[in-house]
């Protein structure tokens, strides 16, 4: 067995997230080329010779303002499977944010199941191992894939962030929905060992039929206590600030937030409304369809870089 370590490359839009991860672990990031064709095909081909080597690619796999989600995944597939073409001996794919992770389940008749078709996607390119932070259904995820895979929990990150606040109130743990309780209750766990106290939990009711919600009842006790929702994306932020409105007219003192993953699709709107008291998110998605000034005001992102590196050092060290 190699005792060289692993090659790390990073794809268009990754590289400052990569490159943290690289620092974390002691290495640089490994030189590639990138080419946009006239008719809008592209190759994507190592520089640094891969034979014999094990290969990790990181690329975060959200749709941006220079290329769409399919294009992102298109182009990490035909990357992976052009390293291991070149001999690479084994490929790792890190995405910070898995796409179509929502769409893990049958919802109405003959309804796609897009999370399996992907993990058929990186198993046909002959992708070996995937690593994401903090999907939608951790069990689908699992599911899916017939490679091994890493799931990292944003559980312990939410709670450093979030402990102090137990110095001035009780705390309790929020899920926007049923759904999430799972989430919710690894970052319950997680507040309590690191605060030494007590966290109760809560959960919003909630049912989506073709994108129209319904359910607004809260189970929990929330009065005069601060409230931390935790889920695993913002989108349009509609979810979220339901459960806050609820956790406000349900008496608690403060309410707080946080998300893995800042996707920000519905504008500014879940960052002005006055019911959050604060908002985080981690670095895993950049914000960049917000004013950069609102962010710097109204929003704290969070380093899971560090998370990520140990993750791989353990692997390869």
């Amino acid at each position: 067995m190699s005792t060289r370590p692993p090659l790390l490359f990073a794809l268009h839009g990754t590289e400052d997230y990569a490159a943290r991860v690289a620092r974390h672990m002691g290495l640089e990031l490994a030189e590639h080329e990138e080419r946009l064709f006239e008719d809008g095909e592209h190759k994507t081909r190592a520089l640094t010779t891969v034979e014999a080597r094990s290969v990790i690619v990181f690329h975060a796999l959200y749709g941006d303002d220079e290329r769409s989600v399919n294009d992102k995944l298109c182009r990490l597939l035909f990357f992976c499977g052009a390293v291991k073409d070149a001999g690479a001996r084994n490929v790792q794919v890190v995405v910070p944010y898995l796409c179509y992770a929502r769409k893990e389940r049958r919802t109405q008749y003959q309804d796609p199941i897009i999370t399996r078709y992907v993990a058929a996607l990186f198993e046909a390119c002959q992708v070996d191992r995937l690593t994401t932070l903090e999907v939608h259904n951790v069990a689908a995820f699992d599911n899916a894939f017939r490679i091994p895979t890493r799931h990292i929990e944003c559980a312990e990150l939410f709670a450093e962030h979030f402990a102090p606040l137990a110095d001035e109130t009780e705390l309790v743990a929020v899920s926007p929905d049923a759904g999430g309780a799972k989430r919710v209750e690894s970052f319950r766990r997680a507040l309590e060992r690191r605060t030494g106290r007590t966290v109760t939990s809560a959960y919003m009711e909630k049912y989506r039929s073709n994108d129209i919600v319904t359910g607004g009842m809260l189970v929990g006790d929330v009065r005069q206590r601060t409230a931390v929702i935790v889920d695993d994306l913002i989108s349009t932020g509609g979810t979220l600030l339901r459960a806050a409105q609820a956790c406000r007219n349900a008496g608690a003192r403060e309410v707080h937030a946080a998300a893995a993953h800042g996707l920000f699709t519905g504008g500014p709107e879940v960052l002005e409304n006055p019911a959050l008291d604060g908002l985080v998110i981690t670095d895993t998605v950049s914000p960049f369809r917000l004013d950069p000034a609102l962010v710097a005001r109204r929003l704290t992102i969070l380093d899971s870089s560090t998370m990520v590196a140990a993750a791989l050092a353990a692997e390869y060290g």
